[in-house]
C-alpha cells in the first residue's frame, strides 16, 4: 500500500518555524550534542519497529552525520551551518510528535528528514560524488592529496553553485525557494 500527502505552503511554513525555533535553542550551539542526538535518533530507529518508511528517511541522517565528521570533506562555514542546521531539529527534545509514541513517534522526524534532505540535496550529490572518487583513488592506490583537495574543492564550489542557481531559478518562479527551510 502506499499513502502519500502533500505539504502546502502553510505546513511547510510551520516545519520551518519549527526549525527556526530549534536554531535558537540551548543545543543549537553545540556540534557534538547535535551530532550525539542525530546518531542516538538514527540508533533508536534501527531498533524500534517503525514502519519502514520512516526508517528509510530517517536512515539519510547517516550521510548527513558522515558529511560532519568526515576530516577529508571538510565541509566548513556556513555550508556546514546548514547541515547543522538541519540536524539541530534531531537534537530537540520537543520535537513535534514525542518519539515514545508507538508507531507515529518518529512520523514528524521523517517528513522533516525529506525536507532536509530535498533542501541538502546538492551537499548530498557532492560529498557522495567525493566518497566515489576517494575510493577510485584508493583502489588505483594513487591517492594524491592534492587531487582530493582539488577535487574537495572543486565539488564544494559546484554545490554551492546549483544551489544559488536553485533559490534564484524558484524565487523568479514562485518567490520562495523550493523547501525554503532556511
Amino acid at each position: 500500500m502506499k499513502i502519500t500527502f502533500e505539504l502546502s505552503d502553510k505546513d511547510l511554513r510551520y516545519f520551518r518555524q519549527v526549525l527556526q525555533k530549534v536554531r535558537k535553542g540551548d543545543n543549537a550551539a553545540n556540534e557534538e550534542i547535535i551530532l550525539r542526538e542525530a546518531e542516538t535518533l538514527l540508533a533508536d530507529v534501527r531498533q524500534a519497529e517503525a514502519p519502514e518508511f520512516v526508517r528509510n528517511r530517517i536512515e539519510q541522517l547517516h550521510k548527513l552525520i558522515e558529511m560532519l565528521r568526515d576530516t577529508e570533506w571538510r565541509l566548513e562555514g556556513s555550508d556546514r551551518k546548514r547541515v547543522l542546521n538541519a540536524l539541530a531539529y534531531f537534537a530537540d527534545p520537543d520535537d513535534l510528535i514525542p518519539d515514545r509514541v508507538p508507531g507515529l513517534g518518529y512520523l514528524d522526524d521523517a517528513v522533516m528528514v525529506e525536507l532536509v534532505v530535498q533542501d541538502l540535496r546538492h551537499e548530498i550529490e557532492a560529498f557522495d560524488a567525493f566518497v566515489e572518487f576517494r575510493l577510485e583513488r584508493k583502489r588505483a592506490a594513487a591517492l594524491e592529496p592534492e587531487a582530493l583537495e582539488t577535487r574537495r574543492e572543486s565539488l564544494q564550489t559546484r554545490m554551492r553553485r546549483r544551489r544559488r542557481g536553485d533559490r534564484e531559478r524558484h524565487m523568479r518562479q514562485r518567490g520562495k525557494s523550493p523547501v525554503g527551510l532556511w
